[in-house]
């Protein structure tokens, strides 16, 4: 399997397929496997119905979590799948998204977790290669994985991290960036670039880097650390160290459902995915202006959106306070199976420091607001998930952040 290729085919109904180098997104040309929605399109489109469709969710709407003690649900997650092996995932499913079959990042991934127990350690790309060579070769993932036993856990553990991150959306590209068949045509009969930025449809990765593009920042693997903090805990986050400022970024689409100063994450910021079972926090932002303006509890929010900025706010009872040594952002990311497990002694929060590694691969570009003191994404995307939320939030006000 080559994934270091360009494919061109033009002609009616092409996405791009945007899958890694090391360094850089590539971009693959192929027909069309759904049909992109235009601006104004009825949000229950065969775009969005396909993609909540494969991740098996029917739509988006409050309560689609179960309520506390209703029915069986997973109690603990450890995610500890390095970053190579996200990577490689991901390249199986973006290479053949339009092959069959479509070789799913997340069913590869539950595949070697429980071929290993959980333990990546044992992590071997020969392991995985020869699990896709087996699908393509005709083989289902049920059939390979019949007598493993906790394949089944692995698989909703693991989508409960990955479901979503992956898929088809639409994007601005620059002009000079676009291939031709996404060009309108010229006077001259040639493709017109005059324009500075065009929208093309892709599949591939929708989330992006906690932290835009363009600005430094340093991390290691924190997790589980001490804290002494008001009392002594582990540390249940990832934190990323920064210049007061820097842009914080949606790292996927979903609803704000928590904003506001806590004694522990300062001015912090909580956002839920539309399926309900991610909920990622953002804590010690800047003082004095920590949030993007016309941001509120029930905004909604795409990946990639500028949600707030860097500082050093908490450790204090008093709001507003800068009590942090060093700036940086605390992200963290729940998991959340069972309503129960939201707030109390429940909660499942990952280690998503091989996970924001991967996403470092996809950064949000930005631009500074003259006269303000905020910034702006630079090229806007459609992502369906948000088309679906709009549908059933319509009614209820639901607030974006201006753009």
């Amino acid at each position: 399997m080559s994934f270091l290729r360009k494919i061109f085919s033009a002609g009616p109904g092409t996405v791009l397929a945007a899958g890694l180098t090391a360094s850089a997104f590539f971009l693959v040309l192929i027909p069309a496997l759904i049909s992109a929605p235009s601006p104004g399109q009825d949000p229950e489109s065969s775009l969005s119905r396909a993609l909540f469709s494969s991740l098996g969710i029917r739509s988006f709407s409050p309560g689609s979590i179960p309520a506390a003690g209703e029915g069986d649900y997973i109690h603990w997650v450890d995610f500890n799948v390095p970053e190579e092996a996200l990577e490689r995932a991901f390249r199986w499913d973006v290479d053949t998204c339009q092959s069959d079959p479509h070789i799913s990042w997340v069913d590869l991934l539950a595949y070697l977790g429980a071929k290993y127990g959980g333990e990546f350690s044992q992590y071997r790309q020969a392991d995985m290669d020869e699990a896709a060579a087996r699908l393509q070769n005709g083989e289902s993932m049920e059939a390979i994985t019949e007598n493993m036993k906790y394949y089944p856990y692995y698989r909703e553990a693991y989508g409960a991290v990955l479901d979503g991150l992956l898929g088809q959306y639409e994007t601005e590209i620059a002009s000079a960036d676009a291939p031709d068949f996404a060009l309108p045509t010229g006077e001259n009969g040639e493709p017109d670039r005059s324009a500075e930025k065009v929208w093309v449809t892709k599949y591939g990765l929708k989330a992006f880097s906690p932290i835009a593009s363009g600005f430094p920042y340093s991390e290691y693997d924190d997790f589980g650390v001490s804290r002494t903090y008001g009392y002594r805990r582990q540390h249940l986050g990832h934190d990323m160290m920064g210049q007061v400022g820097t842009p914080i970024i949606a790292v996927e689409s979903g609803r704000v459902e928590a904003m506001g100063w806590n004694q522990y994450g300062g001015w912090r910021l909580g956002i839920r995915s539309f399926d309900g079972k991610r909920y990622y926090y953002y804590a010690h932002l800047r003082q004095n202006y920590p949030y993007q303006s016309g941001l509120e509890e029930g905004s909604v929010v795409q990946a990639g959106d500028v949600i707030g900025y860097l500082g050093r706010t908490g450790y204090s009872t008093t709001e507003n306070t800068n009590n942090i040594d060093e700036p940086h952002l605390h992200f963290g990311l729940q998991l959340i199976f069972d309503e129960s497990q939201k707030e109390g002694n429940n909660e499942i929060w990952i280690n998503c420091y091989e996970l924001v590694k991967f996403l470092a691969l996809h950064r949000s570009e930005v631009h500074k607001v003259e006269g303000t003191k905020e910034w702006k994404r630079v090229y806007e995307i459609r992502d369906p998930a948000v088309t679906e939320a709009q549908a059933h939030f319509s009614s209820a006000s639901i607030s974006f952040p201006a753009s």
